[in-house]
């Protein structure tokens, strides 16, 4: 759910650039954007890019962000992906999902089986997946994965009692198989293991707060935030032991569209 891993971000993005290789970025598409694929955006030569979001408060933070360094034929759009008539006969030679498949359920639930159909009249060349191995719902026996997995069941929990939703990751075998059944061949896919740091940490257990101040039930979300409080503490104390805690898998696609199902 986070980007705070220790080398998540310009480690992943830069797989990406890897796996690109001389091909000209040309027309880019950032399909989910969000300050750190913005960033990484800005240092490529394209031709022009569009960058979309589902959320008007994250598009104001990439304005933000953006400053004078949108060129004029740039775009930063807000808009769903389930929304039929989006970008409709619009194609793009490059297209990045950085995160983009465990984030739809916050903004159209149910509809992840539907991401990559939607994305393929769009994408002229390739497709980058970023993702993230599920976690959440599995157990672990390692002190450090014990933790992790902790920390994003407390996060989920306070989110769904503040009425939100929230993200949903899918495996890297899913998204290959779905993204066979939606025409594209994938080129390559990679996984690489994650060490969360104390952003991490910090950063969903902020969240957790965030939320319990919204708790109706004040008994609840002081209990909840004892909770909240002594995990920090027990998680930054392992952390600094171990030099980071580390759980779990994020992975790299690279897929073209297969003109053979176009």
């Amino acid at each position: 759910m986070s980007k705070t891993a220790v080398h998540t971000g310009s480690r992943l993005y830069q797989i990406v650039s890897d796996m690109q290789g001389e091909r000209p970025w040309g027309n880019f598409l950032d399909a989910g954007t969000g300050k750190g694929s913005l960033r990484w955006l800005l240092t490529l030569d394209t031709e022009r890019w569009t960058a979309i979001t589902a959320a008007p408060s994250m598009a104001e933070q990439v304005s933000r962000e953006l400053g004078e360094q949108k060129r004029s034929q740039d775009r930063l759009l807000v808009g769903n992906w389930s929304d039929p008539e989006f970008l409709q006969g619009e194609r793009f030679d490059t297209v990045l999902a950085d995160y983009l498949l465990g984030a739809i359920d916050g903004f159209a639930p149910y509809t992840q089986d539907q991401l990559f159909p939607r994305l393929r009249p769009l994408t002229g060349q390739r497709l980058y997946i970023i993702g993230l191995e599920p976690y959440v719902p599995y157990s672990s026996t390692d002190p450090a994965g014990k933790l992790i997995v902790e920390i994003g069941r407390l996060r989920d929990a306070c989110l769904l009692l503040a009425g939100e939703r929230p993200y949903r990751e899918y495996p890297m075998d899913w998204v290959l198989r779905h993204l066979r059944q939606s025409g594209y061949r994938c080129v390559d896919a990679q996984r690489f293991g994650i060490r969360y740091s104390d952003g991490f940490i910090n950063g969903q257990l902020d969240m957790c707060d965030a939320r319990l101040r919204r708790l109706k039930d004040r008994n609840l979300a002081m209990a909840l935030s004892e909770h909240v409080q002594a995990l920090r503490q027990q998680a930054l104390a392992l952390n600094q032991t171990l030099g980071g805690l580390r759980h779990g898998h994020d992975y790299v696609i690279c897929a073209e569209a297969d003109p053979v199902s176009s």
